[in-house]
C-alpha cells in the first residue's frame, strides 16, 4: 500500500563563523523551510511557499485498483473473467496481479475508498467501484472521470431514513422534513452515518440548516431506536431492513442511485503511456459484453420466393426487427438434379424478455427448423462512452 506522507519544519539555524577553531563571532540568522517526502511509487509533490505541485511518478505500469472483498470484489472478478480479462492472482494473499490478456498493467487490490484516494493521489490509474464511494471519497474532485456508469451490479441507493412513529410519523418528504420546528441550533436533527461528505452536503442542498452528523459504520439501523440520532444516511438494496427496524424512506431522500463504475484520472489518462489505450481496450469489452447480455441470436428457415418477400414477412412483426434488420440469405437445396433456393435462412438478435414471443411470431409468418443460442459480444462501431471521454478529455 503507498501512503504519502508530507512533513512540514520551520525554525530557525544558528550560523556559526570560526576562526582558528575558536569562535569569533556568533550570527543567528532566522530560516524557514519546509520538507515534503513521499513514497516511491506515489507522484512526486513539492511544496513551494505554500503551494502543492503534483508530477507524474516514473513508474511504467499502468495499474487498475479492483475491490479487495466482499460481494463487490467477487462480482466485479465475474465480470472481468465475463470480458475474457480473468485476474490472474498467484498467491490469494498479495495485493498485486495481472490480467494476461492486457500487457503492462497491473491489478491492485484495496478497500473501494482507498481506490478512490489513490486515483486522486495518481497511485492508480483506473478503478471500479461503486458510485457512492466516488462520491463520497472523491468528494467533487475534476481529476476523477467516470469512463463507464453502469456496469449493471452493486445496484443500491444512498437514503436518507427515519423512524415511521413518534414526531416523524407524518412526515413523508424531505421538505416537510426540513420545516419541522423542532430543530433549532440548540436542539438539531441528528444524523448517523459513514457518509459524512454527502450526507452534510445533501442537507444542506435541501434546506435543512439545523443538523449534526456522528460518524457509524455499521447497525445504523438500531441507532434511531437506541435515541442515538433521529436519522440515518445509509446505503439501500431492498429496504428490508430498515422496514424490520421501523424506519421508512422519504420522498426525495435519495442522495444517489449507485452501482459499479469505471473510473480513471485525468491526469493518469493524459499524461501516462498506455492508459488511454488500456482504458479504450477495457471500455469496448465491457460495452460489448454488457450489451449481449440476455440477448440471444435467433435463426430460422423460412419458404419464400425472394429475400424480400421474406424481409417484408418478419418486419411486419415489430419484435422481430432485430438490432437494425434481420440477415436473409438463401439457403440451397439439390432438388431433381437442379440446385435450387427455395428457403432462407434469416437471423436475428432477441432479448430474452421476447424470446418466446418471437418464436411464436416467426411461426406464424412460416419460420421452422428455429435454432437458439445465447451472445457473448454485440460490438458497435464505435462505443458512444468512448467518444464522451475523448470529447471530456478535449481530444
Amino acid at each position: 500500500m503507498s501512503v504519502m506522507q508530507t512533513f512540514f519544519l520551520q525554525g530557525s539555524v544558528s550560523t556559526l563563523i570560526s576562526s582558528h577553531s575558536s569562535v569569533t563571532s556568533c550570527r543567528k540568522v532566522s530560516v524557514k523551510f519546509a520538507v515534503s517526502c513521499c513514497s516511491a511509487a506515489s507522484p512526486m509533490t513539492v511544496v513551494v511557499n505554500g503551494n502543492v505541485e503534483k508530477t507524474p511518478s516514473d513508474r511504467n505500469e499502468v495499474r487498475l485498483g479492483l475491490p479487495s472483498k466482499g460481494r463487490m470484489a467477487a462480482d466485479t472478478l465475474d465480470l472481468l473473467k465475463d470480458c475474457q480479462l480473468s485476474v490472474r492472482q498467484v498467491n490469494p494473499r498479495q495485493y498485486v496481479a495481472e490480467i494476461p490478456q492486457i500487457s503492462n498493467l497491473e491489478v491492485w487490490f484495496q478497500r473501494p475508498k482507498d481506490i478512490v484516494r489513490k486515483l486522486v493521489s495518481g497511485d492508480l490509474d483506473l478503478g471500479i467501484v461503486g458510485l457512492d464511494t466516488v462520491y463520497e471519497f472523491g468528494q467533487g474532485d475534476e481529476d476523477l472521470i467516470i469512463v463507464h456508469d453502469a456496469l449493471d451490479y452493486g445496484d443500491c441507493r444512498l437514503s436518507l431514513a427515519i423512524p415511521k412513529y413518534g414526531i416523524f410519523e407524518n412526515v413523508n418528504s424531505m421538505k416537510e422534513l426540513a420545516e419541522m420546528p423542532q430543530w433549532t441550533p440548540e436542539r438539531p436533527l441528528r444524523v448517523a452515518t459513514g457518509f459524512t461528505y454527502m450526507g452534510p452536503k445533501f442537507m444542506k442542498e435541501n434546506g435543512l440548516k439545523h443538523a449534526t452528523f456522528s460518524t457509524a459504520d455499521g447497525a445504523l439501523e438500531a441507532a434511531p431506536a437506541m435515541g442515538i440520532a433521529d436519522a440515518i444516511v445509509d446505503l439501500v438494496s431492498s429496504g428490508t431492513t430498515l422496514r424490520e427496524n421501523n424506519l421508512k424512506e422519504i420522498e426525495g431522500g435519495v442522495i444517489v442511485q449507485s452501482q459499479a463504475v469505471l473510473v480513471a484520472g485525468r491526469k493518469s489518462l493524459m499524461q501516462r503511456k498506455g492508459v488511454l489505450d488500456i482504458t479504450h481496450e477495457m471500455l469496448e469489452r465491457l460495452e460489448a459484453h454488457l450489451r449481449a447480455v440476455g440477448q440471444f441470436t435467433v435463426t430460422a428457415n423460412m419458404r419464400g420466393s425472394s429475400a424480400e418477400e421474406v424481409a417484408e414477412r418478419i418486419l411486419s412483426q415489430t419484435s422481430l426487427s432485430g438490432l437494425q434488420g434481420p440477415t436473409i440469405s438463401p439457403v440451397f437445396c439439390k432438388r431433381d438434379g437442379r440446385v435450387t433456393a427455395d428457403y432462407f435462412a434469416i437471423v436475428i438478435c432477441v432479448p430474452k424478455k421476447a424470446l418466446y414471443k418471437s418464436v411464436q411470431q416467426l411461426r406464424a409468418i412460416g419460420g421452422s427448423g428455429v435454432l437458439i443460442s445465447p451472445l457473448t459480444y454485440i460490438f458497435d462501431e464505435e462505443t458512444p462512452r468512448w467518444r464522451q471521454l475523448l470529447s471530456t478529455l478535449g481530444l
